[in-house]
């Protein structure tokens, strides 16, 4: 469950320099939110507020944002309208795509006078005999329902004959709240039966699930070590070809539009990202050596930049060319120049290269070409040069010695 915390609103105050007690418009929309809280606490000067495509079932803890004019409330999983009265200055009230069934329940709005606007298209009221009658008889200061301008002779026509409508109003609605007593009923039994059948499943022999343990069979000690890499071949076929049986299962079979699968669908979605995160962690990749045990450095490249080692005889220095993304915030950039080699950090991707002679990291520069955005790193030569052993091979010397760099890792 995700709660409306100080720092979810503070982050999404960015605008207003995180300050959220002066804050006047706030988005929290698609973060998952399961209860409207705290925002009238916080937030009093608040005049509009996104809380579309999240998993509100009820509105509540608004009545304090007397300066609200417009909330949105789009996709989620309400079913009545209320606790709006204290909003003093609503003018538009979005409630598109919900489970709004009590249509009666739009009465709570007479008192929020400037409002104008009112959506509730895609709610099971929406779809009621003489739903938008019913609404523009009850709310006369409405101008605007679900897009819709609401005319004088509509408003005159919706008057008329207000008692029948009513009537038909109230039996529909019945009618409805008796199926969604089914519907929630159904579903308590469905998720009942579900953590019943999770305690009564136990494990197999083979790793497979059943009820029954007493007819497994105990596999001989001497054959234990020669099946080992075959059962868990057979385990991880078994595991995948059931997971996904269950995802298809779970997405074909046929269910009503409802609150509850609603919530189960976004669950279920949740639990395949924590597993696929989880999966993922599993297969992250060592971290790269950069440094041996015995103190080899070796030459890196992880960002799969293009680079030119230039050794300048004239001025006694060494300088690197590094092809750097020429959009590329130099903020994201870190150089660490030492006295045998130099490492450039591109977003935490490690560009490391062994040099051909000891330099002065203290006198060696770094610039940022404006035109092509490549690094060039300037580091002059130290008092003589480190003698290279063998396993770090030393281009031959000429007046000027290039080392040209591709794609590709080369490690000394």
């Amino acid at each position: 469950m995700v709660y409306i915390t100080e720092d979810i609103v503070r982050r999404r105050a960015e605008h207003n320099e995180c300050e959220i007690f002066s804050l006047e418009e706030v988005s929290l929309h698609q973060q998952d939110i399961e209860r409207i809280e705290h925002i009238d606490r916080w937030c009093r000067d608040l005049k509009i507020l996104y809380l579309q495509n999240n998993l509100i079932p009820r509105i509540e803890n608004v009545g304090r944002l007397k300066k609200l004019e417009y909330l949105n409330l789009a996709l989620n999983n309400i079913e009545v309208i209320e606790n709006l009265e204290g909003c003093e200055s609503l003018q538009k009230l979005d409630l598109t795509v919900n489970f709004v069934g009590r249509l009666s329940s739009v009465a709570s709005l007479k008192n929020n006078v400037h409002l104008t606007e009112l959506f509730l298209v895609g709610n099971p009221c929406s779809e009621f005999e003489g739903y938008r009658q019913y609404v523009v008889a009850s709310l006369p200061q409405l101008k605007w329902l679900d897009g819709a301008e609401i005319s004088r002779s509509e408003r005159i026509r919706a008057s008329q004959g207000l008692e029948e409508v009513k009537r038909r109003v109230w039996e529909q609605e019945q009618e409805y709240l008796k199926r969604r007593a089914r519907e929630k009923e159904e579903a308590q039994r469905k998720e009942a039966g579900e953590e019943i059948g999770n305690k009564e499943r136990k494990p197999g022999f083979n790793g497979r699930w059943y009820t029954d343990i007493n007819n497994t069979v105990p596999e001989l000690e001497e054959n234990k070590e020669n099946k080992e890499n075959q059962e868990a071949e057979e385990n991880t076929t078994s595991t995948d070809w059931d997971e996904a049986q269950r995802e298809k299962e779970f997405w074909h079979t046929p269910c009503s539009f409802t609150p509850e699968s609603r919530l189960e669908a976004h669950r279920h979605l949740e639990e395949k990202r924590k597993a696929k995160e989880k999966k993922e962690e599993k297969k992250q990749k060592a971290p790269r050596t950069l440094i041996t045990a015995h103190g080899r450095v070796m030459n890196v490249n992880e960002p799969k930049l293009d680079f030119n080692l230039t050794e300048d005889e004239e001025n006694n220095t060494i300088v690197l060319d590094l092809g750097v993304f020429r959009h590329m915030d130099s903020s994201v950039i870190d150089v660490d120049v030492q006295p045998t080699y130099a490492r450039v950090a591109i977003k935490g991707k490690i560009f490391q290269m062994v040099l051909p002679a000891e330099v002065k990291p203290d006198s060696s520069t770094a610039q940022r070409s404006q035109s092509t955005g490549h690094l060039l790193l300037t580091m002059p030569r130290a008092e003589g040069e480190i003698k290279v052993t063998k396993s770090v091979p030393r281009p031959p010397r000429s007046r000027q010695s290039r080392c040209s760099g591709s794609s590709e890792d080369n490690k000394s």
